[in-house]
C-alpha cells in the first residue's frame, strides 16, 4: 500500500471515531442537564442499537449495489453533520430523541463503509487492517481528552455536538477524495436473506458457534451499562468534570492490547480468550460496585484500564471466530449476523435493562451505584459460567 493511500485511510479512521467519541460518552450528562430520566436516556442509548439493526439494509441494498462506497460515507457524514448540529439545540428530551434517531440511522452504516474502504486498499487485510484500524481508537481518545480539556459543565456539552457536527462535515469532504471503491455486487439483485445474513444461519447447527452466538448477544446486555452509565459514575465518583478524559484511558488500554493480539491469540487460543474477555466485565463491575472515589479510587481506574481485555478479547476475538468458522463464502453474512445480534439486540436489550435498573435506583443526588454495577456483575458472570460449561475448546475439538 502507497504511503498516500495509508495517510488517508488513517486519516480517514481518526476522525469516523473522533466523531463518535465526542458527544457519546457525555451524552448521559447532557441529557440529564436538559431533564431526559434514566429510562429516557436508556432510550437515548438504544438508537445505536435501532442504528446497527437498520445499517445492513442501506450497505446490502445501497452501498453493495448502486454507488461508490467512499461516496455513500461522504454524503452520510454531511447529512450527519447538519443533523448533529440540529440536535445541539434541542429543548428538551422529546425534540432532541428523533433527531439523535435518525442520525444513528446514518451513522452506524459508516462503520461498515469505512472498512470497506480499507479493505478494498489491501494486499493482506490480516496484517494491515489493525494498524489503520488503530487510529480509529487513538481518534476515540484524543476526542475524550479534548472534550475533558474544555471542561464543558451540563447544558454545556450541547457544544459536543456542535464540535462532532463540524468534523463530520470535513470527514464528509474529505471522503470523496479517498481512493475509488466501487460496489461490490453491481448488477446483481437483493435478497432479504442475504441483506440480513440468513446464508449464516446454518452455522447455528454446530453447537460451539451456536454457544458463541448466545453469549455474544448476552454479553452485550452488561456492557451497554458501561456505555450509559460510566461516565457519570466516574465523574460523581471521583467528583471531577472531566470524566470524559479519564475514561479514554479505557482506550489507551484498548489500542495496546491490539497490538498484543496476535500474541496472546497465538497462546491461548479462542475459548480462553473468550472467557478472559467476559471474566473482565466481571471484575470490571464489581470494581465499580465496590470502588469509590476516597481510599479505593485505584479500583475505579483499574475499572477504565481494563477496557482493553474486556472489548479486544471478547470483540476481536470473536470476529477472527466467526471469520474462521463461517468460510470464504459466507464470511460476510456471518459477520453480519453477529453484528445484527450484538451492536443490534443485544446493545437495544442492554440499554433497555440499564435505563430501568438506573430508575429503579436513582435517589435525590444521584444514584445507589454499587446496586447498580452488581446487576451487570452477575449477568455477566452467568454468560461466563454458560459459556466455559457449553463452548468446547476448537483445538481440542479438532485433536480429538
Amino acid at each position: 500500500m502507497k504511503l498516500a493511500t495509508r495517510l488517508q485511510l488513517s486519516v480517514m479512521m481518526f476522525l469516523e471515531f473522533f466523531i463518535w467519541g465526542a458527544w457519546f460518552v457525555t451524552m448521559n450528562s447532557y441529557l440529564s442537564s436538559i431533564g431526559a430520566s434514566p429510562s429516557q436516556i436508556g432510550l437515548a442509548y438504544g438508537t445505536q442499537a435501532l442504528g446497527a439493526i437498520i445499517a445492513p439494509f442501506i450497505i446490502g441494498l445501497i452501498a453493495d449495489r448502486y454507488f461508490d462506497a467512499q461516496k455513500i460515507l461522504g454524503v452520510l457524514h454531511l447529512i450527519g453533520a447538519a443533523l448533529l448540529y440540529f440536535a445541539s439545540s434541542q429543548p428538551d428530551f422529546a425534540a432532541f430523541y428523533p433527531i439523535l434517531l435518525g442520525y444513528m440511522i446514518i451513522y452506524m452504516p459508516t462503520l461498515a463503509l469505512v472498512n470497506a474502504v480499507s479493505f478494498k486498499q489491501m494486499a493482506n487485510p490480516e496484517k494491515e487492517f489493525s494498524f489503520i484500524r488503530v487510529f480509529g481508537t487513538i481518534g476515540w481518545i484524543i476526542a475524550g481528552l479534548l472534550i475533558g480539556w474544555l471542561a464543558w459543565k451540563e447544558k454545556g456539552l450541547a457544544n459536543t455536538f456542535v464540535l462532532a457536527s463540524v468534523i463530520s462535515a470535513v470527514l464528509g469532504i474529505f471522503s470523496f477524495t479517498l481512493p475509488a471503491t466501487p460496489p461490490p455486487k453491481k448488477g446483481t439483485p437483493a435478497s432479504f436473506g442475504e441483506i440480513i445474513g440468513v446464508d449464516a444461519i446454518k452455522l447455528l447447527k454446530d453447537k460451539n458457534f451456536a454457544v458463541f452466538f448466545i453469549a455474544s448477544l448476552l454479553i452485550c446486555i452488561p456492557l451497554a451499562f458501561y456505555y450509559q452509565n460510566a461516565e457519570t459514575f466516574i465523574k460523581a465518583s471521583l467528583n471531577i468534570n472531566n470524566a470524559a478524559g479519564q475514561m479514554s484511558l479505557g482506550q489507551v488500554s484498548e489500542t495496546l492490547f491490539m497490538f498484543l493480539m496476535p500474541w496472546f491469540f497465538g497462546k491461548y487460543g479462542v475459548k480462553k480468550m473468550l472467557l478472559f474477555g467476559m471474566l473482565a466485565w466481571v471484575l470490571r463491575y464489581l470494581l465499580f460496585g465496590f470502588g469509590n472515589g476516597d481510599t479505593s479510587v485505584w479500583m475505579l481506574y483499574l475499572g477504565i484500564v481494563l477496557h482493553g481485555i474486556c472489548y479486544d478479547f471478547f470483540f476481536v476475538t470473536g470476529q477472527i471466530y466467526t471469520d474462521e468458522r463461517a468460510g470464504e463464502k459466507i464470511r460476510s453474512s456471518a459477520q453480519g449476523m453477529i453484528t445484527l445480534a450484538t451492536y443490534g439486540v443485544g446493545m437495544l436489550i442492554g440499554f433497555w435493562v440499564a435505563g430501568q435498573i438506573s430508575e429503579m435506583y436513582k435517589i435525590e443526588n444521584g444514584f445507589v451505584w454499587r446496586n447498580i454495577w452488581l446487576i451487570p456483575a452477575g449477568i455477566a458472570a452467568v454468560v461466563f459460567l454458560f459459556f466455559l460449561v457449553f463452548f468446547k475448546d476448537p483445538k481440542k475439538s479438532k485433536q480429538a
